[in-house]
């Protein structure tokens, strides 16, 4: 398959099996090809970006952050103005120091204590979202039940009040589903009318999430009640106002849409494989973790993240130049042929299992793995152990997207 091109919106509309089709074609190159960036009104745009696609070379990008640098953003392809970067421009866009001195203090959200203190708030969340769910009946998975758990998990943690649930949810899906005329009401395309409207909707619901988090860093600063917003703003290394804002939109955008896009695949993925299913209940504590693992890798929730040449370099035989840009195809590498034994098959009880689907090793894997993994194993085991009839109906409505491997709405019965 020759037919394609990674920078225009219409492919990342194709088909899932066309576009594994592609990378798979990718793949058997015998360089990363180099992809003609587009340029975004009001944005910009550079000359373009190689396409790393094989295992190897995504995880030794990953593991050289002083090459291939998360600078000056990593969760854009163009360079980010700095009126984007207010909200967006997280520490995942920093390097070291910057990047370590932020991951520290955020690290303090996901240490072993806390996530120990969240098991039974994980188990009563799943338990009343599915007890809501049944209460509605069967309808759309996404917005019922897969959706729900990490948007309260995460605003949970931050204490945010559920009152403000819904309106995180429909912010985090403007700002994931920037090129989804369904979440946009625009079309996908680069036209300047419709791109400046797009990034009105981006800049406002960035900026209505940013104060959320301001509001609640004030008061907590003034009265700290232990809480994870108080542990991020007091001591003597703290986050600053903007940098809780940013904080608060990474963790609830990467957080949320990640674990929510694996449980919608999860509950897809047995379906249409139910020997995996039975094979899972059997010894559901036994194996619940690396049929996680390989929901991740299968699905890869987040397709790409860029990176950038810090000086001239030679990887795996193929030279790049200072200042080049890299995307790290995720998706890609987790297919890899030359990693995984029949890639394109789903088991549960794959080991090794190597994938990238949290990032590559390195200083930005994800922090919050391990969370992603407890909220996946806790909602399953309610769903299976309460609905031993569930199943998905159909297949999936897919987001519009190059960036996130989403699932908007998926029909569902038990």
């Amino acid at each position: 398959m020759t037919d394609f091109d990674l920078s225009q919106i219409p492919f990342w509309g194709l088909p899932q099996e066309r576009r594994m089709d592609a990378f798979r074609h990718l793949r058997g190159r015998d360089r990363p090809l180099f992809v003609r960036e587009q340029h975004v009104p009001f944005v910009g745009g550079g000359p373009g970006y190689y396409a790393l696609v094989r295992h190897a070379d995504v995880t030794e990008a990953s593991r050289n952050a002083a090459v291939f640098s998360s600078e000056p953003c990593s969760n854009s392809i163009p360079d980010m103005p700095r009126w984007l970067a207010v909200y967006f421009g997280s520490m995942i866009n920093m390097d070291d120091p910057r990047h370590a001195r932020l991951r520290r203090i955020v690290s303090r959200a996901f240490t072993p204590r806390i996530l120990s203190k969240m098991e039974a708030d994980l188990a009563t969340a799943a338990e009343e979202i599915v007890s809501q769910s049944i209460a509605e009946g069967p309808g759309d998975f996404v917005q019922q039940i897969a959706a729900r758990l990490p948007v309260r998990v995460i605003c949970d943690m931050m204490g945010i009040p559920p009152k403000f649930h819904d309106m995180v949810l429909r912010r985090t899906n403007v700002i994931l589903g920037n090129t989804d005329a369904e979440y946009t009401g625009i079309q996908p395309d680069l036209k300047r009318l419709n791109v400046a409207q797009g990034l009105v909707r981006l800049l406002r619901a960035g900026h209505s999430l940013n104060r959320l988090a301001a509001r609640l860093g004030d008061r907590r600063r003034k009265e700290p009640t232990g809480d994870l917003v108080s542990l991020l703003v007091n001591g003597d290394e703290r986050l600053t106002p903007q940098e809780l804002g940013s904080f608060f939109i990474l963790l609830v955008v990467a957080g949320s849409e990640t674990t929510r896009n694996a449980i919608a695949y999860g509950l897809k993925l047995f379906t249409d494989h139910p020997e995996q299913r039975e094979h899972l209940m059997a010894d559901f504590d036994g194996r619940v973790a690396t049929a996680c693992d390989e929901i991740v890798r299968y699905a890869t929730p987040v397709i790409q993240f860029r990176r950038t040449l810090t000086r001239d370099h030679e990887m795996n035989g193929v030279p790049y130049r200072k200042g080049d840009k890299v995307l790290l195809f995720y998706n890609s590498a987790n297919r890899d042929e030359a990693v995984f034994a029949d890639p394109d098959v789903f088991d549960i009880g794959r080991d090794p299992n190597p994938h990238v689907g949290f990032g590559g090793p390195g200083p930005h894997y994800c922090l919050g793995a391990h969370l992603a993994r407890r909220e996946m194993s806790v909602m399953f085991r309610e769903l299976f152990t309460r609905l031993p009839g569930v199943r998905s109906v159909g297949e999936p409505d897919f987001l519009l997207s190059n960036f996130i491997n989403g699932v908007k709405h998926l029909r569902y019965t038990y």
